[in-house]
């Protein structure tokens, strides 16, 4: 399904789950195929850390390339998002348990988190596409305070493999379009956390 995004304005935010930077980048195209305006956004880690899924230099090439910007990538640069009101609606994917933990807890001190900050003094919604290994244990807290927090969405997130990996749940990236047209809506895709069928 597609949406009309055209003067919707996403800031888009990447953490360090590169693992789903294929995903995230495949929405982020799909997104600018809709006509969104795209502010993109990354963790000091997600801009500077090269893995066997991308080096850094390729990963924020191809960020730029998709947004026709260049990236947010330092606390400085991302607090000017709220105050200039430049995001209608915030999207962190890939979204770790580290970083929920920091907004749950409220902590600024990355890009990301300061991004996200900025953006809410403006009580606009901020949109999780989380992608964790122990979702399930001992980030389940604080991605719990978040469900209960005013103006945070979620994605709706797979336990993708319930016996191998019991505690992990990865966001349906698929679904971001229709998660973002939900969340500026202000309504929460349900069920939040499904598993899979697949044998």
């Amino acid at each position: 399904m597609t949406y009309d995004f055209k003067g919707l304005r996403i800031g888009y935010a990447l953490t360090g789950s590169f693992c789903t930077f294929k995903k995230s980048f495949e929405q982020l195209e799909a997104l600018r195929n809709m006509g969104a305006e795209l502010i993109p956004v990354m963790s000091e880690n997600a801009a500077s850390v090269s893995t066997r899924f991308g080096t850094a230099e390729e990963n924020q090439q191809r960020l730029r390339e998709i947004c026709g910007r260049e990236i947010i990538s330092t606390i400085a640069d991302a607090e000017p998002i709220g105050p200039e009101s430049m995001t209608d609606i915030m999207v962190v994917a890939p979204c770790t348990s580290n970083t929920a933990a920091k907004l749950a807890n409220s902590i600024t001190d990355t890009a990301v988190t300061m991004a996200v900050k900025s953006h809410l003094r403006s009580g606009k919604p901020v949109l999780l596409a989380i992608a964790s290994n122990d979702s399930l244990l001992g980030s389940a807290g604080n991605i719990g305070e978040l469900f209960n927090r005013k103006n945070y969405y979620f994605v709706p997130m797979l336990q993708d493999d319930c016996v191998k990996k019991p505690a992990s749940l990865v966001a349906e990236f698929h679904m971001l379009p229709q998660a973002i047209d939900a969340a500026v809506k202000g309504v929460q895709l349900r069920p939040i956390i499904y598993h899979s069928d697949k044998k």
